[in-house]
């Protein structure tokens, strides 16, 4: 490239440098939780229940030690990995670090009823499991929402309010995706019409003292 205007890129020389970086990123199991891995497959149990979840389709180094203080660690470790695959570990140990949070406190997520005409009503049926949505947009239809596996809905006590909780993070977040999307309205002109069931809170089913 003896061209005048191609100026070598910096990084280019370095790239077969890059490729070889060690990404490694550990994970504390706090005392009242308990962690095994079978390959990548990750079981958490706590206080409130097991979780599951199969990291096989990363290539991924994950295994368990302990540190001076008699922690369990959970590692995990890229080797050779470029950027996109080291910043998997960092994503693979949030996903942990959810199922160790979801087994000792549970997630709870804080639902509001938006209505400006039509007071929406909501029954919960099936053992908690069934959300019936009734009089949105004075419509007559009435939208039935089930909670994603492990999740559970329950009025909050406080007017228009309903809360879902689990020890799954993802299914309650769906969950309440579900009961947001069944009550998005369309065909109107969105800035008016703010009608609909959102997510106001995001927390914990319990506090621990740590």
């Amino acid at each position: 490239h003896n061209h005048p205007l191609f100026f070598p890129h910096p990084t280019l020389h370095s790239h077969t440098q890059m490729r070889y970086i060690n990404a490694k990123e550990e994970v504390t199991v706090p005392t009242d939780v308990t962690v095994t891995l079978n390959k990548r497959e990750v079981t958490v149990t706590g206080r409130r229940g097991t979780l599951v979840r199969d990291f096989s389709h990363v290539t991924l180094d994950m295994h368990l030690e302990k540190d001076e203080d008699d922690n369990t660690l959970v590692v995990v470790e890229s080797w050779l990995g470029n950027r996109s695959k080291n910043s998997q570990v960092r994503t693979i140990c949030s996903h942990i670090e959810n199922m160790i949070t979801g087994v000792r406190k549970g997630f709870k997520y804080t639902m509001k009823f938006v209505y400006s005409h039509f007071p929406v009503n909501v029954s919960i049926t099936n053992d908690n499991k069934t959300v019936e949505i009734r009089n949105f947009l004075g419509e007559k239809l009435v939208r039935y929402v089930s909670m994603m596996d492990g999740c559970t809905c329950e009025m909050t006590g406080n007017k228009d309010e309903m809360a879902i909780s689990g020890n799954d993070l993802e299914k309650v977040s769906q969950s309440a995706a579900k009961i947001h999307m069944i009550t998005k309205v369309r065909r109107k002109d969105i800035r008016k019409f703010l009608d609909g069931i959102y997510v106001s809170e995001k927390g914990n089913v319990e506090e621990i003292d740590e």
